[in-house]
Order: C-alpha cells, then sequence, then structure tokens
C-alpha cells in the first residue's frame, strides 16, 4: 500500500537494501520464473540483479520473500529500493517512465493512481497477462480489472486490498467509559460515520487528558469516501470533485471531527503521527488490512495486547496497489516471473500472517492461514476472518487517472491546513479546487 495517503507507506528518499539468501525452499508459481535471464535472450544462468522499487511496508523484506526467491534462484539477486512518501514516489517514476531511465526492474503502483497507469503510462509497462503461469483470473475481478488497459493488457499485479475496520484502544475506550468489547464498539456507530464523530464527543468528555479519539481527519476522509460508490470520478471516469456528493460528505465529517477537538490533529505517516501511537495520544485509526502492520510497529511493546479491531461504520476498500514491470527495465521476463511470484496466494497469505496486507487472489483470501490469522499484537482477535468477511462486502467505486492527484491535495492541502493552522474550511476548499485545477490542467 500501502497502501496511503496515498496507500501508508511513504518516505522522502529512496533507500536500497540488498538482501541476503539464506537455504529455503520456493514454493508456489517458482516454475515460471526458474533460470529466468534477460528478457532480450541472455543467459538463463546469466548472474543478474533485479530492483524491486516500492513505498512504505509492502512486506516483502519482513516476510523473507525476497530470502527465499534468492535461495530458489542462486543466480538472482534482489535489491528494495523503499519510500515513505508515496506522493513523491509516484512523481518520481513518472518522471522515470518519461525519461526510460532511471526505473527498477519492477515497480510498485499505489491504486489511487493505476488508472492513470493504464490509460496514460500503459504503452511504458509489460504485459504480463502474457507472462506463462499468470491468469487475471486469479484475482478478484475488480482487482485485475483496475490493472488492465483499454487494450486488454494487464500491466498491473495485485498485492493486496485494504478492507476498512477501526483499531482502536481498549485502555483508552475503558477509561473514557465507552465499552470494550469489540462487538459492542462496533455497535456504537453501525451503519454511519456520523455516529462515529458523535462517540468521538462522548469518548473527549471523558478522555484522558491529553488523548483525542482519533488520529487525523485526513484519515476519517479517506476513510469516509473509501466506502461510496462514486468518488472523485464519475461512473466514466471523468474527475467530478467539485460536485461529488461522496467527496462532500467526507469532506463535512472531516471538517466537523476537527472542529469538535475530536482529531489529534496529526499528518499521517509522519514522525509526530509515529510518535503519537507509541505515546498513546489517540483511541482510534481507521484501520484498512495494511494498517495494523504499521499500529503494531509504531505502538511497541508498551502497546501490545492493548489494541483490539472493530467493524467499521461501512463497507469499504481504502488502499491496494500493483507490481508492474517498466518495459525499459534490463530484465523484464526475469522481473515478471518475480512479480508473479511475490503476488501469488501462498505468498500473499505468507505477508498478511506478517504485517497485516490482505491478499487479493481469491484463492489468497481463502487459505486457512489468511482466514484463521490472528496477529499477535492483536492477542485473540479473529483479524483474518475480520478482514476476510469485511472484503467480501466491498464494491470498489470507478477509479479515474486523477483519483490519486485530488486525494492528496485534499487531504494534504485541504484538511491538513485546516488541522494545523485553522483555516476556514471555505478558503481551504477553494485552495484544494484551485489547487487540483492547477496540478490536473497545468
Amino acid at each position: 500500500m500501502r497502501r496511503s495517503t496515498t496507500r501508508p507507506r511513504r518516505a522522502a528518499a529512496l533507500a536500497t537494501a540488498t538482501v541476503a539468501a539464506t537455504a529455503l525452499l520456493l514454493t508456489s508459481c517458482s516454475s515460471s520464473g526458474s533460470g529466468s535471464g534477460d528478457a532480450k535472450g541472455g543467459d538463463t544462468n546469466e548472474k543478474i540483479t533485479l530492483t524491486v522499487g516500492d513505498f512504505g511496508t509492502f512486506g516483502y523484506q519482513e516476510a523473507g520473500l525476497y530470502t527465499e526467491y534468492m535461495a530458489a534462484h542462486p543466480n538472482i539477486t534482489i535489491k528494495a529500493e523503499t519510500a515513505q512518501d508515496g506522493q513523491k514516489y509516484w512523481d518520481a517514476l513518472t518522471t522515470h517512465l518519461a525519461a526510460g531511465s532511471g526505473l527498477t526492474d519492477i515497480q510498485a503502483v499505489e491504486v489511487g493512481y493505476i488508472a492513470q497507469a493504464t490509460s496514460k503510462l500503459g504503452d511504458k509497462f509489460v504485459d504480463l497477462g502474457k507472462t506463462e503461469g499468470i491468469t487475471a483470473g486469479a484475482w478478484l475481478p475488480w482487482k485485475s480489472t483496475q490493472a488492465t488497459t483499454a487494450k486488454g493488457e494487464l500491466i498491473g499485479l495485485g498485492t493486496d486490498i485494504g478492507p476498512m475496520a477501526i483499531c482502536y484502544r481498549k485502555d483508552l475506550f475503558q477509561q473514557a467509559g465507552l465499552p470494550t468489547d469489540r462487538e459492542a464498539v462496533g455497535q456504537l456507530w453501525a451503519g454511519d460515520w456520523g455516529k462515529f464523530i458523535e462517540q468521538g464527543k462522548a469518548f473527549q468528555a471523558k478522555a484522558p487528558a491529553g488523548t483525542f479519539f482519533t488520529d487525523s481527519a485526513s484519515g476519517l476522509f479517506n476513510a469516509v469516501i473509501s466506502g461510496e460508490s462514486e468518488q472523485y470520478s464519475d461512473s466514466s471516469g471523468k474527475l467530478n470533485v467539485k460536485d461529488s456528493a461522496a467527496v462532500k460528505k467526507a469532506w463535512d465529517l472531516s471538517v466537523a471531527a476537527s472542529q469538535a477537538k475530536i482529531s489529534a490533529g496529526l499528518r499521517q505517516f509522519q514522525k509526530p503521527w509515529e510518535a503519537a501511537f507509541a505515546n498513546a495520544k489517540f483511541a482510534t485509526v481507521a484501520c484498512p488490512s495494511w494498517m495494523t502492520g504499521i499500529v503494531s510497529k509504531q505502538s511497541g511493546e508498551a502497546g501490545k495486547g492493548k489494541w483490539d479491531i472493530a467493524k467499521a461504520p461501512v463497507a469499504a476498500n481504502w488502499g491496494g496497489a500493483f507490481l508492474t514491470v517498466p518495459k525499459a527495465g534490463k530484465h523484464t521476463k526475469a522481473a515478471a516471473a518475480l512479480a508473479a511470484w511475490l503476488t501469488a496466494p501462498e505468498q500473499q497469505a505468507k505477508v498478511f500472517t506478517k504485517v497485516g496486507n490482505l491478499p487479493s487472489t481469491s484463492a489468497g483470501l481463502q487459505l486457512p492461514a489468511v482466514q484463521s490469522a490472528k496477529l499477535d499484537y492483536f492477542g485473540d482477535t479473529p483479524t483474518g476472518q475480520i478482514y476476510a468477511a469485511a472484503a467480501s462486502s466491498i464494491k470498489p467505486a470507478k477509479i479515474g487517472p486523477d483519483d490519486g492527484t485530488a486525494k492528496t491535495i485534499i487531504t494534504d492541502n485541504g484538511i491538513l491546513d485546516i488541522e494545523e493552522h485553522g483555516t476556514d474550511p471555505a478558503k481551504a476548499w477553494q485552495t484544494v479546487l484551485k489547487g487540483i485545477a492547477d496540478k490536473v490542467n497545468g
């Protein structure tokens, strides 16, 4: 994801890490990648380095997948280049694609930008549908459709999806006089994000000093709009922010949360936000499946067992990403084989059990390792069941080419200005519209 916001996997600079190999066995799609060399016909035993560019926490290193793959392919070394700032990552990627240089062999694309990749940049990527062992039907139908061009070319393999829940601190809820049982908590706001705001006010009235109900009005915006059938673009994919009922709804609720002082006013995926987890400064965070890994990492040992997961007010999907193979890469055949293996059901399940990124393949969602998963950090919470059930209710909206741009400007240049500087919402909204117009038309 990611994925934020763009998917909350972000960083200003690319940090390169070489992963060392150990003697492990390869499973799943290894046959399609065995001995892969240069796509232009190089020696299949040639020693090559494959670079993977992504953002935030895709979980491949954490789950040991790079090490596993290299053990089965002694001629391949994998290097990961990971960014934490998704917007900067995407801006750099589009620049490199235009130049045909500076690209990694595999490039991740966040779901908010996949429509731009398929409609405006499709000719820059390998058609992965022609790679041995890959069939679009392996993924949830809407997931593979998102990465398919008008010509029918599959340019991206789905990594994960982001079905929505709410992660909450049981200790802070108890101190504020709210229920702590996950079923009872889910009922507090069932069916309506407006109820979530009202519970926030109830929490804030009795909250421990210095704590807030939720982390960020921008995070709330992303959560609310993710559950709408039409979001930034209309059914044809045309950007329609100014007249979008979904944008207005999410904006109004986010502004209400900020003005009611139930939000900590933090910018997600930045250092102060990360520190606030460790210091127990907020009680809830909108929690797509990939967020569970961030919660556990940033809250640290002191927070273990204090977090739980309840149903979100409305079923939604926030985030998810794809692996693509730029045509300008030196080893496109080997890169495609690696991408196929990383996104196969068995590997997706390993990533989920390690960092919480839920599989985007139909088979992956049904694996016992996913269905029965309980992340240690959340104790006996049936994490796999909660998120797999949420995934079954997702009705994804049409994604337009400029959705990712609109989302970033609304949250970073609109809501954040209200949160951090007390900007009048009407003025902030006009700034948003101008910023989107300048970026999209400029």
